[in-house]
């Protein structure tokens, strides 16, 4: 892992799992975190959460948008009377590697234009894909995958969270990217400092 790289850490969906897996990836990589729209959760958003359970003092990064409201960040910010501008964001300097947790999916809109895949397009960075288990996750997992290509952004790694049938695991591997590499990870009963360690140490192996 080489300096001043930075992953966009974005789902197949809501709730699969990302900030735990950009917690685990930015204390084994030894990164950076920077979450650039928290909607809703400000007195324990995901920057809080990450920071509670790494260790090694991990530099975390302010969101450029902090909105008040738990919905999608074009509704969350008009709620809050703002709009969010894509050419607001710029990466934040660091001479660590760059974690950035997207919200949501690829097609999670940001604006009445523009979405998540376009945040991820204009700061030019790879992206870490995060797939979980459910009815559905070969559909949406195909999905994401082929959108990413369609708009020719690199799909660095994709992240198996928790168990997966061994029929939806290969269906996914024989549709990636060439070079994308897999990572496998436990599913987290707590979120807490032990589990990630624990969690880091299994995939240093």
């Amino acid at each position: 892992m080489n300096n001043k790289e930075a992953f966009f850490v974005t789902g197949i969906g809501t709730s699969v799992g990302k900030t735990i897996c950009s917690a685990i990836l930015a204390q084994w990589w030894k990164a950076a975190y920077w979450k650039p729209v928290q909607s809703g959760d400000l007195q324990a958003s995901d920057s809080m959460t990450v920071q509670r359970i790494t260790t090694d003092l991990l530099e975390i990064h302010q969101p450029r948008y902090a909105l008040n409201t738990a919905c999608s960040p074009h509704h969350s910010a008009a709620l809050d009377q703002q709009k969010i501008i894509l050419t607001d964001f710029t990466l934040p300097k660091s001479e660590q590697p760059l974690i950035i947790e997207g919200a949501g999916g690829l097609y999670v809109p940001l604006n009445e234009k523009d979405f998540i895949i376009d945040l991820i397009q204009y700061l030019q960075v790879k992206v870490v894909l995060v797939c979980q288990d459910y009815l559905g996750c070969i559909n949406h997992t195909i999905l994401s995958i082929r959108a990413l290509m369609s708009n020719k952004i690199l799909l660095s790694h994709i992240v198996f969270n928790g168990e997966f049938e061994s029929a939806t695991k290969s269906i996914i591997i024989a549709n990636l990217p060439k070079d994308t590499q897999v990572i496998e990870i436990p599913w987290l009963d707590k979120l807490d400092k032990k589990e990630v360690v624990e969690a880091v140490n299994k995939l240093k192996k």
